[in-house]
């Protein structure tokens, strides 16, 4: 048997407090595959750099076999020194080493070479630096979260080229499917310990929670051990007269082990705030298009979206997916087409740049930007230290700045202050960038809970799958196609999954910043249409009245509502309370045939005028 590549004895590392790792472990052999699991802020990175060599370890030891070559892939790579992304990446080469391999890597990730390392997007820092990690072709890599801010057809590769490489690899990722693919060892960090299961991710949380388990069985088993060895302290003939010092010095024991006892982490608490449901129609659009510098970013799309309905769209950066969630959600003008909007539409939205951050706001500030200690959800007053453990903040760090917080702790934020805000169409763009496991697990299950719409855009092909009923696809021509089910749904219909269009690879990153910095008042010239034949009389005065009679029937439901959530209605007045179900009900599918009935006409409009 080889010997290992990498050792790493009785680790123990922390920032003031707990430590976040206190006797961990790590042994890497030739041709390891090892995922590193464990919550955000469980130590996974600090261990990854102890690995590295990055950081000395507070106690602990770290062996590295004679002559092994290592690469680390950091989460923020620094640029700093380098004119282009090619001179960064050949500066991972060793002598020795093949310099084309850069040139191979970096057509291969969408990049010219030619970039200017401190105009990257994230998307784009995050490829030059697969370039230069993956060049040397090392007997070790150690990767962070190498899927962050890829599109699907990146990760795709990455993943063929992981699986044909014969370096060792210690990767950290949340990307369920990344990690079942490559994986064939798994280390769980947990309260500062490394428990390694010689099986894929694939067989983690079945083992995870059979570990929980019996822990809980022990755990109960020592409290029936405590609760015996009080009464015979109490009772006990023996204790009585003897006072037997030994058993007593067990039962000491039994208490500090108790009392030093380290549960699981808690689970961040999800909760939307839910505005009063709109009518069955949220999102009708028909013939939309949106074309900026003489390339068609979407082109002629038509697409109707019902309250309740969980949509994904996906595709290759630069693709479109922000100019077409814009174009539906009324951000921007479509060049032609029409995109109406449900009247009683309350949006709420996760940026995926966290743009709306400020490094110097506090965590408390940026819940309430500034304005008290309070906030709303879910129809409850919450004080802001409260709502903020519910995500696994402290109270200290209630007041740290922004600046401080890790990439997971700021996923975190940023979903506390969507979920915080009342909506009933919610609008996710790239949410589980940063976040662990069971943090995606709890929002997950809040998007199956949520009575609203969703839309959502993701490159992680599980979540999308255990998330959405429908996905739009970008095909990076202008082409959005929907297809009924989840990401491998799209694949089995599609017969292949989202691809770089031919011969664009090198493009991507030219494709993105078009979209990115596109300005909304560049308008296309539309395609001319034949026009239709005009509204009848009748059709023109029911266009002008809809309106107020949608308006009329959402204050109708707002009133039924409100009636029924009297206290003890039922008890005192089942007869009042019924009639005013029957009411609701009624209403309801009113206004859900004046909207269906409204957006036709107002099509019929748009298409009478050209």
């Amino acid at each position: 048997m080889a010997p290992p590549l990498l050792t790493l004895k009785d680790v123990r590392h922390g920032f003031g407090g707990t430590p976040c790792l206190d006797g961990a472990e790590l042994a890497v052999a030739p041709r390891d595959r090892i995922c590193l699991i464990g919550r955000n802020g469980s130590g996974k990175s600090t261990l990854l750099r102890i690995a590295a060599g990055l950081i000395d370890p507070e106690r602990g030891e770290r062996f590295v076999h004679p002559g092994v070559t290592m690469r680390y892939l950091p989460q923020e790579p620094d640029f700093a020194g380098f004119a282009t992304t090619r001179a960064y990446a050949e500066a991972g080469l060793a002598p020795g080493d093949d310099a084309y391999r850069v040139s191979y890597l970096l057509e291969q990730l969408g990049l010219t070479g030619e970039e200017d390392p401190s105009r990257l997007s994230g998307g784009e820092a995050r490829r030059a630096a697969l370039a230069r990690t993956l060049a040397p072709e090392p007997d070790l890599l150690l990767l962070d979260e190498p899927t962050n801010h890829l599109d699907l057809p990146v990760i795709a590769w990455l993943e063929q080229e992981l699986a044909q490489s014969k370096s060792a690899l210690v990767l950290i990722s949340h990307d369920r499917r990344f990690l079942t693919s490559l994986s064939r060892a798994t280390v769980w960090l947990d309260r500062g310990q490394a428990r390694r299961l010689d099986q894929g991710f694939g067989s983690f949380e079945v083992w995870r929670d059979k570990v929980l388990e019996e822990e809980e069985i022990e755990r109960h088993k020592l409290d029936r051990k405590i609760a015996n060895e009080e009464h015979w302290l109490r009772y006990g003939v023996t204790a009585r007269r003897k006072r037997n010092v030994k058993r007593l010095g067990n039962l000491h024991a039994l208490r500090a082990e108790a009392r030093n006892y380290r549960g699981p982490q808690g689970q961040v608490t999800l909760a939307v705030s839910e505005a009063e449901s709109a009518g069955k129609l949220m999102i009708g659009a028909r013939n939309i298009a949106k074309t900026y510098g003489g390339r068609t970013i979407v082109g002629d799309f038509s697409i109707r979206i019902s309250r309740g309905e969980r949509v994904g769209i996906v595709g290759a950066n630069g693709a479109g997916k922000t100019t077409l969630i814009n174009m539906l959600t009324g951000g921007i003008e479509p060049d032609s087409g029409s995109v109406l909007l449900s009247p009683a539409t309350a949006l709420a939205t996760l940026d995926q740049r966290r743009d709306s951050l400020k490094d110097e706001w506090t965590l408390a500030e940026a819940m309430t930007d500034g304005r008290g200690d309070f906030i709303d959800v879910a129809g409850e007053r919450k004080h802001v230290m409260g709502y903020l453990k519910d995500f696994l903040f402290t109270p200290e760090q209630a007041r740290t700045p922004i600046k401080v917080l890790s990439g997971g702790e700021r996923g975190r934020l940023m979903l506390a202050r969507a979920l915080a805000k009342p909506s009933n169409l919610l609008v996710l763009d790239e949410p589980t960038n940063d976040l662990d496991l069971e943090t995606l697990d709890l929002l997950q299950e809040m998007i199956a809970d949520y009575n609203g719409t969703v839309i959502l855009v993701s490159h992680d092909r599980d979540f999308l799958d255990r998330t959405v009923n429908a996905v739009i696809m970008a095909d990076g021509a202008g082409r959005f196609t929907t297809y009924a089910g989840g990401y491998s749904d799209m694949v089995t219909q599609r017969g292949e999954g989202v691809t770089a269009r031919k011969g664009q690879k090198g493009k991507l990153s030219a494709m993105a910043k078009t979209e990115d910095a596109a300005a909304p008042s560049a308008p296309a010239t539309p395609t001319p249409r034949e026009p239709k034949a005009k509204l009848s009389f009748k059709e023109r005065h029911a266009l002008e009245t809809l309106p107020k009679t949608i308006n009329k029937l959402h204050a109708d439901i707002d009133k039924l509502n409100a009636l029924l959530a009297e206290d003890g209605l039922f008890a005192t007045n089942p007869v009042r309370f019924n009639k005013a179900v029957e009411a609701l009900a009624l209403t309801q599918a009113k206004l859900a045939e004046s909207e269906e009935e409204w957006l036709r006409l107002e099509m019929l409009r748009e298409e009478a005028e050209g």
